[in-house]
């Protein structure tokens, strides 16, 4: 699993982090609003917290290639 993650470029995942984790970029971006429905606590659909994971998943991945770079 790591070994997918070493070969997956950084510039790719930024490139994922900046569109697909920030879409839609108006009124507001998506992840942005999952997250204040979060931080409420009003998100409990199965769809919202799909939605949650799936626009984090960018973001996930390029921390986790980055911890991964810095303990190189």
């Amino acid at each position: 699993m790591l070994d997918l993650l070493d070969q997956m470029p950084l510039n790719l995942l930024i490139l994922a982090a900046l569109t697909l984790g920030l879409a839609p970029f108006v009124p507001e971006p998506h992840i942005w609003e999952k997250l204040k429905m979060l931080a409420s606590g009003t998100l409990a659909k199965p769809i919202d917290i799909f939605d949650l994971l799936l626009h984090a998943a960018p973001f996930i991945l390029m921390g986790a290639k980055l911890v991964r770079m810095a303990l190189k």
